[in-house]
């Protein structure tokens, strides 16, 4: 005769008892989605990830930028000197903007397109030429690229004029107009300057807010077509650009040319392996890889720090992604929904070409890591526009009364420890 062995079941449920290994594990899930519940877990994830990406750049900047900085000025921290300069203008900036009334924020849109459009045609005109693009203004030793901050305006633009149609959406007029002619005119300006690889950021940014606001899909279908027409014409008019477009899959084919950048930039990811050589270690920042504290730093990042190193930046990003978009879903505010979704599009956008553009699956088009590269045209309006996130998080009313009360706890202990003291 057979016996058969049952699984135990618990007294409270007659389920088969999950075992230690897996009851640990729900544990662990419930208490991780206990965390992500509360209503500062998008004000704390804003802060720390953009608090590490920057510290995590300015370290890589201090890195990759030694060796030019020595070459080029006789001081190996040149370069991170500025860096830091910005960083203290930007840090106040965004402290600033987190604490900027919402009405504030939304009366200032369309100056600060007005501005900004005007800096973007006085480039056009009078505008430095870097790198065969004409996408620099400066002012005696100051010089600053003006479509950086045409970036954060025109998302903020955007954001103010959907939220005011936000009951008219549904017609295709109010959903295009002037939202889509306002990208057009910033893009075109950006276009005359040759820089192909802001005019594609700007493109991110249109499709990314005309999803949010439910446009037609073949909306996407013909602007896609549009937009790969546009480069393609666009890189037509440059050899060289042609030639980016042509061999960036495989960089080795014209190695001492259009390839020896993004073929540097393979060298140094593929020598940093799991754990990286070590921060400082770089071979590639000592000549070989050209722009390596700016657009290819995300290289000398991999060969310092590893793939565990680039891993944890595109991780931080994209917890930056799920805090902003958590909070454009649980708004209801429309102002703050489309800018947050606008930032996050901007931000995430740049970055995911960046990576591509170092790991060969882009061409290189000369656009920079959010945070990490060198550079304070850049910096300054990402600083300001997580400022901005950091700020809406804090207005949300679960978070606004969770920081009420700590700071209502906080006065109240300081109060009893004084009184405490005063006693005999």
């Amino acid at each position: 005769m057979t016996t058969t062995v049952r699984p135990e079941r618990t007294a409270s449920s007659g389920t088969p008892d999950p075992g230690p290994g897996r009851a640990a594990r729900l544990r662990w899930l419930a208490t991780a989605r206990d965390a992500l519940d509360r209503p500062l877990t998008a004000y704390y994830l804003l802060l720390g990830a953009s608090g590490l990406l920057l510290t995590i750049g300015l370290v890589m900047v201090l890195s990759a930028s030694s060796v030019y900085s020595f070459q080029t000025q006789g001081d190996s921290y040149a370069v991170v000197k500025r860096q830091l300069l910005w960083v203290a203008v930007g840090l106040p900036a965004a402290w600033v903007a987190s604490r900027l009334p919402l009405r504030l924020i939304r009366n200032l849109t369309y100056p600060a397109l007005g501005v900004a459009l005007v800096l973007l045609l006085l480039t056009v005109f009078i505008g430095k030429q870097v790198n065969g693009n004409q996408n620099w203004l400066g002012v005696g030793s100051l010089a600053i690229q003006p479509s950086e901050i045409a970036k954060l305006a025109i998302v903020l633009w955007a954001a103010h004029v959907f939220a005011v149609k936000e009951r008219r959406l549904g017609d295709l007029m109010h959903l295009i107009v002037p939202v889509v002619p306002g990208f057009l005119a910033a893009t075109g300006l950006v276009m005359a300057g040759r820089d192909l690889g802001t005019t594609l950021v700007f493109a991110t940014i249109l499709v990314g807010l005309l999803f949010v606001v439910g446009a037609p899909r073949r909306f996407f279908t013909i602007g896609i077509l549009a937009i790969g027409a546009v480069v393609l014409s666009f890189a037509a008019l440059d050899a060289e650009r042609m030639a980016r477009l042509t061999n960036f899959v495989d960089p080795f084919k014209d190695y001492h040319d259009t390839g020896w950048q993004p073929a540097h930039g393979l060298y140094a990811l593929s020598s940093g392996g799991w754990f990286g050589e070590g921060i400082g270690a770089s071979q590639q920042k000592w000549g070989d890889l050209p722009e390596a504290h700016t657009d290819f730093i995300f290289a000398v990042l991999g060969e310092e720090l590893g793939l565990v190193g680039t891993l944890l930046v595109v991780v931080l990003f994209l917890t930056i992604a799920y805090a902003a978009l958590r909070l454009a879903r649980e708004t209801a505010d429309p102002f703050v929904r489309y800018a947050s979704f606008g930032i996050v599009v901007w931000l995430v956008g740049q970055m995911m070409i960046n990576v591509g553009m170092v790991l060969a699956l882009l061409p290189v088009i000369g656009i920079p890591l959010p945070l990490i590269s060198y550079g304070g045209s850049s910096l300054l309006p990402s600083l300001v526009a997580l400022g901005l996130l950091v700020g809406f998080a804090r207005r949300e009313p679960g978070a606004a009364r969770a920081l009420a009360q700590r700071k209502r706890s906080r006065s109240a202990g300081l109060s009893a420890g004084r009184s405490g003291s005063t006693n005999p």
